[in-house]
């Protein structure tokens, strides 16, 4: 016994079905990556947070992960989001840093793949 298909051209509904799927994924896999705005460094990509006092703004602390991808990176991603802090809250990219990305090795606070830094910006 032959088997007739429900409709007419439903054949193809398959195939289509797979397109779509397919075009969904790829959609979905390009919006995993970085963003278009990302800035790599050292060749990687660096996710930095930076927090401040309300009491007192001009003081922060940053950090970036993760330092396993390149200390290097992690160093200029931090100074990245200080820079871009202290020009969007005080108008310039002065820092004076209590622990920066210019110290040694053996000066910075490293804790669970992440790099800690802090620093005050220069106000007018």
């Amino acid at each position: 016994m032959e088997r007739q298909p429900v409709c007419a051209g439903c054949s193809r509904v398959g195939p289509m079905r797979v397109f779509i799927l397919l075009m969904g994924v790829a959609l979905a896999v390009t919006a995993c990556g970085p963003g278009d705005d990302a800035i790599s460094f050292d060749g990687q990509f660096f996710s930095a947070r930076l927090k401040s006092e309300r009491s007192d703004r001009a003081q922060f602390a940053v950090t970036t992960r993760p330092v396993s991808a390149s200390l290097a990176g992690a160093r200029e991603a931090a100074r990245y989001e200080a820079t871009v802090y202290c020009v969007n809250s005080f108008g310039r990219s002065d820092v004076d840093w209590v622990v920066g990305p210019d110290d040694e090795d053996e000066a910075l606070t490293i804790e669970n793949d992440t790099l800690m830094l802090q620093g005050r910006c220069r106000e007018i």
